[in-house]
């Protein structure tokens, strides 16, 4: 058993069992709710015969659509593995006698459980008491984020992108590395857009499947013909980075002044703060991601590079 896992749930007071449920002949029992999005719950389970503690996501489906949706997060697990990329245990369809029928399923994926939460939560726990990384903590985590980007990035039998990177959907486990979580916006990094029509789709894509204060500028106002990459997954690293480094990304910051996100992002303005405790190389780091211009912005195995010159920096500052 998990026993730290346990402890933190013993002492949340949430071991009364709640549901009882078998996937795929294991049976589980639901200990609580760890989260809630627009489509999907996340849920506490526990396994009745080794007691060992998952995640269980629950996506809720109310057309054949909605199903083939779910369906691309479970084959997202399927193609990307990585040691940095969080692992499907299994999963189950339920609920859908009649695949030409638009009636309500369910899918559900078992995951890993890592109780020490997310990226974003022990960012906030950092802000609440003022307490930044340390630079080389900060490249240790940017790199091993970055590394596991690579794995949908030279995806076979073509490159994916996550399309919606941040803290958020970064886990920590217990040895402080970072695991990147929630694949339900996984798609083909490369798209060739050639009418009003595509853009409009793929712009309305975008804005229900990423997240705004860390969505790359290009997927804003869609023009009519463009290609995009897997360069939008590196603007949202850029926005990880700067979070890594403040606490937020910037235009989170620029969310709770009830100012333009979209304004921001496409202007391409990225503040440093004056009283900022890292190093230039680390503010230059940080620019030389954020471009706004996608075609000009940096590839990942190219920021790998900046980012293993800069550790090897700090090493000679010991």
């Amino acid at each position: 058993m998990n026993s730290i896992g346990l402890n933190l749930i013993m002492r949340m007071g949430c071991l009364c069992s709640k549901e009882r449920l078998k996937i795929n002949g294991k049976t589980y029992y639901v200990r609580d709710r760890l989260g809630e999005g627009g489509f999907s719950t996340v849920e506490l389970i526990e396994d009745a015969e080794s007691h060992e503690l998952y995640a269980l996501k629950r996506i809720r489906c109310h057309s054949t659509e909605d199903q083939r949706i779910a369906m691309t997060e479970v084959e997202a697990h399927r193609t990307v593995k990585h040691s940095g990329v969080l692992e499907l245990l299994d999963y189950d369809l339920r609920g859908k006698s009649d695949p030409l029928e638009d009636t309500s399923s369910e899918v559900l994926i078992v995951l890993p459980y890592y109780p020490r939460g997310t990226l974003a939560q022990e960012l906030s726990r950092r802000e609440s008491r003022k307490m930044h990384f340390s630079e080389r903590e900060v490249l240790r985590l940017f790199h091993a984020i970055c590394t596991a980007v690579t794995a949908f990035h030279s995806a076979q039998p073509h490159p994916l992108t996550h399309r919606d990177l941040k803290p958020a959907n970064v886990l920590l486990d217990d040895r402080y590395s970072p695991v990147i979580m929630d694949l339900g916006s996984v798609t083909k990094a490369r798209i060739r857009i050639t009418t009003v029509t595509e853009a409009r789709r793929h712009e309305e894509l975008a804005a229900e499947r990423t997240s705004m204060p860390y969505r790359a500028p290009e997927l804003f106002n869609i023009p009519s013909q463009i290609e995009i990459d897997e360069r939008t997954d590196v603007w949202s690293l850029g926005c990880i980075l700067f979070a890594l480094c403040f606490f937020k990304s910037p235009y989170d910051i620029v969310y709770e002044r009830n100012d333009s996100v979209a304004l921001a992002i496409v202007s391409g303005k990225i503040d440093i703060p004056q009283d900022s405790p890292f190093s230039d190389g680390m503010h230059d780091l940080i620019r030389y991601i954020l471009v706004l211009d996608h075609t000009q912005r940096p590839h990942l195995q190219e920021i790998l590079q900046k980012v293993k010159d800069l550790e090897m920096k700090n090493e000679g500052c010991v």
